[in-house]
């Protein structure tokens, strides 16, 4: 078996960040989204391909070269151009013969995926992930099965009245005659995600679910769903060469990064994490990311992402994402 982490998408929902970020490469905590994936994956010893795109390739590059895995680039630059994700995985898995664990590069999960690969080896059937989210009207949000036993017998993407709450969690294991009709789904017209595939897909053959229940799992589709799974994974860890003056303080647990000054009775914390060359001057900031070289004077700053190289002065934020570059003031 060979695992294939999805990670070639453009993430629009969380635009302006990722115009210039890969979603799963964003901090959580001290790591990225996809370190967290990377490590639930190796204790298994599988071959691990990252599918990605071009306008991202020099920063997968980048993030995979003390790792064990390859990475598999689409040539598109641009959310008009992208393959889809069966289309990206059909051109991935065509490459070998292997059966396939896929996993999507945005899922944060706490839970380990022995039993779940486990239960794909006796079954040796199309196997997905499923996770109560507890509430019909978050149900539909996400794909939605309805289970016979553990037979999936009905799968439909964002459901206008969910009939269960049993969300698909990007996590799905194929055999390989299921990876011989991917080149089926993807010579039709149809709807080019995940989801839609496993929804044909069972009406071709056996489809089987597994639920987690012994843990947490954050679909990171929105700023609020990432700002709550970097509370969860925040860990403390703060650089050797920050500079701290005595009137300032800092809440754990954070994540600040080398060359940061915090000055001027500022406040940094809880769950905050700053990016390297930032200058904190007279703010507080919390249950925020702040990217490299920003800097805040008199500002506060609440649950917002603010990307790289920004200037914000004399101003508060709250639920805030700042593109790249602003320069961002009111009054003196």
């Amino acid at each position: 078996m060979k695992a294939v982490i999805m990670a070639g998408g453009y993430a629009t929902r969380l635009w302006p960040i990722t115009k210039t970020k890969a979603k799963p490469l964003l901090p959580l905590g001290s790591k990225t989204i996809i370190d967290y994936i990377y490590e639930k994956l190796r204790p298994f010893g599988f071959d691990i391909i990252v599918s990605t795109n071009l306008r991202f390739k020099r920063d997968f590059e980048e993030w995979a070269d003390d790792k064990e895995v390859e990475l598999a680039i689409e040539n598109t630059t641009r959310e008009e151009e992208k393959l889809g994700a069966v289309r990206a995985l059909y051109e991935v898995t065509s490459t070998f013969d292997e059966d396939v664990l896929v996993v999507a590069g945005d899922n944060i999960f706490s839970f380990p995926l022995g039993d779940f690969v486990e239960k794909y080896r006796k079954l040796n059937s199309p196997l997905i992930a499923l996770y109560d989210v507890g509430d019909f009207d978050l149900a539909r949000r996400y794909g939605i099965a309805i289970l016979d036993g553990e037979i999936v017998v009905s799968f439909e993407e964002k459901p206008e009245k969910p009939k269960t709450t049993l969300a698909g969690i990007g996590i799905y294991a194929l055999d390989r005659q299921t990876k011989d009709l991917l080149s089926d789904y993807v010579r039709g017209e149809r709807r080019d995600n995940l989801g839609d595939f496993i929804s044909w897909l069972i009406e071709k053959r056996d489809v089987y679910g597994h639920v987690f229940n012994n843990g947490n799992w954050y679909d990171v589709g929105n700023p609020d769903s990432y700002l709550e799974a970097l509370k969860i994974y925040m860990s403390h860890d703060v650089s050797d060469d920050v500079e701290i003056d005595r009137t300032s303080k800092i809440i754990e647990p954070v994540v600040i990064k080398e060359s940061v000054k915090i000055r001027k009775r500022s406040i940094v914390g809880p769950y905050a994490y700053i990016a390297r060359n930032c200058e904190i001057e007279a703010s507080d900031v919390s249950d925020s990311v702040v990217f490299e070289n920003v800097v805040l004077r008199k500002a506060k700053i609440w649950r917002s992402i603010i990307d790289e190289e920004c200037e914000i002065r004399n101003l508060e934020l709250s639920g805030s994402i700042i593109g790249g570059h602003a320069k961002i003031q009111r009054g003196e």
